[in-house]
């Protein structure tokens, strides 16, 4: 007789709501959204639903962007600090995978439209894609992330209607929202990025380790558990 031994059900996971507080034009939160992906890829016991919300590191920046010698100046009062500070990026890069190409990057651009466009694309489940494809763009690629028809590019490369998202950009839809993101961060007492809030409830903030972030995702599981 042949007895049926059902098998075992899978083991529940901890869904969990992770709003990645950053702007698309700063290194550091191109760092540590690579190692939140990393992370997320090591614990199958967390169902992760990623929220992605602007910051803005140059509010006042034109729309049209400027010269990157003129932001590096302004910025950082010369070429030599700012080289210096790339170099230390560029070696943390390497180890996480990220191939910093800073001498590439002649313009500093405004990130009002891409984060426009990573708030359009959420709304088909390609945000995460988006953002990451625009880190990479910018950063490795050295493009204008600030120019409409190259963010419309960037959205038909990862499966999405180019035409579309052009329009989109072209319209300056949701502009407010994004600037009323950035002033929520602030009022929230967020003042740097990258910053993951877990479930509204557990923060952390800047690029951290990834064994540090994991340690931050048992104690939000913990809760979401007991809650």
């Amino acid at each position: 007789m042949n007895i049926h031994v059902p098998p075992d059900p899978p083991p529940s996971r901890a869904s969990l709501v992770i709003e990645v507080v950053h702007d698309l034009v700063c290194p550091w939160c191109y760092l540590g959204v690579r190692r939140l992906a990393r992370t997320l890829a090591r614990r199958p016991d967390i169902a992760a639903d990623l929220i992605w919300r602007p910051f803005l590191l140059n509010p006042d920046m034109p729309r049209s962007g400027m010269a990157r010698d003129d932001y590096v100046l302004r910025k950082f009062g010369g070429e030599d600090r700012a080289r210096r500070l790339y170099a230390s990026i560029s070696d943390i890069g390497r180890a996480e995978g990220i191939d910093f190409r800073f001498d590439r990057i002649v313009r500093t651009p405004s990130s009002v439209d891409a984060h426009r466009l990573v708030r359009w694309a959420s709304l088909q489940q390609a945000g995460t894609a988006i953002a990451n494809a625009v880190f990479r763009a910018h950063f490795t690629e050295g493009l204008d992330i600030g120019d409409k028809l190259t963010l419309a590019r960037i959205a038909g490369a990862c499966g999405l209607a180019a035409d579309a998202a052009y329009a989109w950009l072209s319209s300056d839809a949701d502009a407010e929202i994004v600037h009323a993101d950035n002033l929520r961060a602030h009022r929230l007492g967020i003042n740097g990025v990258p910053c993951l809030v877990i479930d509204g409830r557990h923060a952390i903030a800047g690029a951290q380790d990834a064994e540090v972030i994991e340690r931050l995702l048992d104690v939000a599981t913990v809760a979401a558990i007991e809650f």
